[in-house]
């Protein structure tokens, strides 16, 4: 179904595209001519204005310097406006400045907040990419919710469609040559850095930033609360049922299939090369059972851990894999959905017997939650946290693999 809406989609952005684009709104003939002020009160009024105006931005200056406020002077999307914009809880020690631009972001510190990608949108090295994906029985459709709303410029990242067709396995990675194939496709460079978000809060977003730091590219973090948090702060969205970016979404499906049935991809302008490390498959989770090497944590809800609840995909047995432990993703996000301060997340992991001196391992349902405690793995400093890709889809339905219960 979604390839379906995906090539109606393309086919109508493909009819629209060369229609005209309405004119700028603040040009002179978009208004009626009584509506435009004579030359004199036009002067008075911008005097006023700037008068206003300094004496607002002086406001914000000096709330800026008061301790606690956490206020910052950040322009306002309007025609005029500079104000102080206050948070009553002060951003964590990894916050970026939001003047700072992609190159200046810390490769350790995982996410961005809205304010700051909102202030380098324009950035001709960023490229935003809407990763929403949903369970099955959500019944939401994300490409869409994309045609609706997206962030300004944001490019649709389909997870199902961008994935290993040899695999029975819902979204496994692809390999090097489709994932680079497909992100060619996206219009995506090597020099970019990229945001990714979705539209449940922090999600599916994680598994994308995941996929491009497997295939060797760190310039990549998620945008902290996704698209909610970007709304809630007021910022625009766009709709683009005519949008190039369509037509992208539409070619990088197209790629992957055209590498999967050995057909040549001419247009390469993004270079894979995978990271092992990162990635870990069914018998490296075997021969951990015995060897203890790394400490597996999964994302899954208590319920379905403990083998209480079955499986929301057929044929799968409950509980889990042996000698792992438990996290529930949502643990580690607050009430908005953004990744919970370092000290927070730390004392949860914590209280969990997960010792942050050892090497550790993520899982889930499908791989995509799995991504979630990476993220949040990183924000403290473990930048070489493999997920298991197959998760329990694939161990849970395997025949011989072992599955522990708490009932």
């Amino acid at each position: 179904m979604a390839a379906s809406l995906l090539s109606r989609a393309a086919a109508a952005a493909a009819a629209l595209r060369g229609a005209a684009r309405p004119s700028h709104l603040l040009h002179p003939r978009a208004f009626p001519k009584e509506t435009l002020l004579p030359p004199l009160p036009l002067l008075l009024l911008l005097l006023t204005t700037a008068t206003l105006l300094a004496g607002r931005a002086g406001w914000a200056a000096r709330a800026a310097d008061v301790p606690g406020l956490g206020c910052r002077a950040a322009p306002l999307v309007g025609a005029f406006g500079i104000a102080a914009r206050c948070n009553a809880t002060s951003s964590s020690s990894t916050a970026v400045p939001e003047a700072s631009g992609v190159h200046a972001l810390p490769r350790t510190e995982p996410v961005v907040s809205a304010e700051w990608l909102h202030a380098n949108l324009k950035d001709p090295d960023v490229k935003v990419l809407d990763a929403s994906w949903y369970m099955p029985a959500e019944q939401r459709n994300p490409l869409q919710e994309y045609q609706v709303a997206h962030i300004p410029g944001a490019l649709f990242f389909d997870v199902d469609g961008i994935s290993d067709r040899t695999s029975s396995l819902p979204h496994m990675l692809p390999s090097e040559k489709a994932f680079a194939a497909a992100v060619s496709a996206l219009g995506i460079y090597n020099k970019d850095g990229i945001v990714v978000y979705d539209g449940k809060g922090l999600f599916s977003a994680a598994r994308v930033w995941w996929m491009f730091r497997v295939f060797g590219h760190d310039k990549v973090w998620v945008l902290d609360g996704g698209l909610p948090q970007w709304r809630a702060a007021g910022y625009d969205v766009e709709s683009s049922a005519s949008s190039d970016a369509i037509l992208n979404a539409s070619a990088a499906r197209e790629a992957i299939d055209d590498i999967y049935q050995g057909k040549s991809v001419l247009h390469w302008i993004f270079e894979a090369k995978l990271q092992p490390h990162l990635l870990w498959s069914l018998d490296q989770v075997k021969e951990n059972i015995n060897t203890q090497t790394h400490q597996l944590i999964d994302a899954r809800s208590k319920p379905r851990f403990d083998g209480a609840v079955p499986e929301p995909r057929k044929g799968i047995r409950s509980g889990h894999v042996p000698g792992s432990k438990c996290i529930p993703f949502p643990q580690v996000l607050d009430s908005s959905q953004k990744l919970l301060p370092p000290d927070e997340l730390r004392k949860r992991f914590e209280q969990e017997g997960i010792s942050l001196e050892k090497p550790v391992v993520t899982s889930c349902g499908t791989g995509v939650t799995a991504c979630v405690l990476a993220l949040a793995l990183q924000r403290l400093g473990k930048t070489d946290v493999p997920v298991y890709d197959g998760s329990w889809t694939e161990w849970g339905a395997h025949p011989d693999t072992p599955v522990a219960t708490t009932v």
